[in-house]
């Protein structure tokens, strides 16, 4: 996990997982780490439209998915 955001390209309309508990080795986004160790799950996000887009790195961003600049402070 890094506090630094995740510059991400997506594409519009894709569903994306963004993993909120940290424990995935696929940062930023959900694989599945978080079954044996939190209750926490993954938040589904479609993107708007196609783009770079900064996904939350700290999971402390009051926007999630996405940055929010939380890791600066």
């Amino acid at each position: 996990m890094s506090n630094a955001p995740y510059a991400v390209d997506v594409e519009e309309g894709k569903l994306y997982s963004w993993c909120t508990c940290g424990f995935s080795q696929k940062q930023p986004f959900c694989d599945g780490s978080h079954r044996d160790k939190t209750e926490k799950r993954s938040l589904k996000w479609t993107a708007p439209k196609t783009g770079k887009v900064y996904f939350c790195g700290c999971k402390n961003t009051k926007a999630p998915p996405l940055c929010d600049g939380s890791h600066t402070e």
